[in-house]
């Protein structure tokens, strides 16, 4: 679409001589959808439009605990684009599944949304990732405003994506954000796609969008309070059980209350009060953040769970390093198995080498925990067939075995002598 079919179409626009800013969508953004009966007349546009679907959604992350949609954006051709508020919908989505579950979905970074619209029930029957497309077509810039400018020529609005979409009603300047990021995504894709079909690479894509398609949702982590940020500090199993106490109320009471956890107690208050490991409240409430009036109501129950810590019995200690069924961090590989260090290095230069010659990110050529674990302990035979059985068995394509099984065979017969 050109600068002046936009202005045919009404699109507010601005042109400062380089790519055209869009304001808001062609025809202007429509209202949020909350009632079954504006449900059911939307239902029957998207169903009498033709193509794939544009298809994003909004979520409260930093705000609530729970990743839900709070607003669905979609766009088909001949059908406009339709803002949907699956939280007012909450029973009555039926007709939005019988659509849209039929169809091929037009997504950016769809790995992000897939997750929240399967707890709608909403589940693409093919995909197309924008942001996938950009990154095997050689893009290193792959975020949907640079694609958008780089391949259509016109700038999105932005600057709401980190806003609380669970607020209600949604201004209109956040509406006009949502609706722009679907406004363009099929002509995108469009340009993508031919783009990968010049250079050999649509096959490999469709595989990838499938991957994404029907991967199985994230296991739960093991010991989720590990990731607290500035954990590292804490060097003793006494104060990580401390970290552990906190971090595990902390998750409780943001569950309850569904807010975000950090918006509960930072993860800087955690580690700081560890840290300064307070005896009473009053020792406690001297703390930065603990000293706050929201926080002072509930620094009694902080220190419990400090003094919990204190009255645990080793045994019941975590591990000062987390437990993992995988190879040791890299940069320990050259002391505990020189051979292994050695096989790794080979096969990340014969890796980058076929990434660079095929202007690909080496890791989506293949996954480095794979690469890692391959190299790691490698299987019996390390021949082209019995390599290239270990990476479909760790999850890699088809494509991505074709083309790396053979060096990988030959970087795993290294040797540190």
């Amino acid at each position: 679409m050109g600068s002046a079919e936009a202005e045919d179409t009404g699109m507010e626009i601005e042109s400062t001589g380089g790519p055209v800013l869009l304001r808001e969508p062609a025809e202007g953004t429509p209202p949020v959808i909350t009632e079954p009966s504006a449900l059911a007349e939307a239902c029957a546009r998207l169903a009498a439009g033709t193509g794939a679907v544009a298809v994003d959604t909004e979520r409260a992350s930093g705000y609530r605990y729970w990743p839900k949609a709070y607003l669905v954006q979609l766009r088909r051709e001949g059908s406009g684009t339709v803002l949907i508020d699956p939280i007012a919908l909450a029973d009555d989505l039926q007709p939005l599944r019988d659509v849209l579950n039929d169809l091929e979905w037009v997504l950016h970074a769809a790995s992000q949304d897939l997750p929240c619209l399967a707890e709608l029930d909403l589940h693409p029957a093919a995909l197309f990732d924008t942001e996938l497309a950009g990154r095997l077509a050689g893009y290193e810039r792959v975020a949907l405003g640079t694609l958008v400018e780089l391949l259509l020529g016109y700038t999105l609005e932005k600057g709401h994506s980190a806003a609380d979409w669970s607020k209600r009603p949604l201004p209109v300047d956040w509406l006009n954000y949502a609706a722009l990021d679907v406004e363009l995504l099929i002509q995108l894709r469009e340009k993508l796609e031919a783009e990968l079909g010049a250079q050999g690479k649509l096959e490999w894509a469709r595989q990838e969008f499938e991957a994404v398609r029907t991967a199985p949702p994230s296991p739960p982590r093991a010991e989720p309070w590990r990731r607290t940020s500035g954990v590292h500090k804490i060097r003793n199993p006494r104060g990580l059980a401390a970290v552990r106490e906190l971090w595990q109320a902390r998750d409780e009471l943001a569950r309850k209350r569904d807010r975000a956890p950090s918006r509960i107690l930072p993860d800087s208050a955690i580690i700081n009060a560890v840290t300064a490991d307070p005896k009473t409240v009053e020792d406690l409430q001297a703390l930065p953040v603990f000293s706050g009036r929201v926080q002072r109501k509930y620094t009694a129950s902080w220190l419990r769970h400090l003094q919990a810590a204190r009255a645990l019995p080793a045994s019941e200690l975590p591990s000062p390093s987390q437990p993992t069924d995988g190879p040791p961090p890299v940069n320990r590989w050259a002391d505990k198995d020189p051979d292994a260090a050695a096989r790794l290095s080979a096969a990340r230069a014969a890796l980058t080498a076929i990434a660079e010659d095929r202007r690909l990110p080496v890791e989506n050529l293949l996954l480095p925990d794979l690469v890692r674990r391959t190299c790691w302990r490698p299987p019996a035979e390390t021949d082209e067939d019995s390599v290239a059985a270990v990476l479909r068995a760790g999850g890699a394509r088809p494509w991505q075995v074709e083309l790396t099984a053979t060096a990988l065979s030959k970087a795993l017969q290294t040797s540190a002598s």
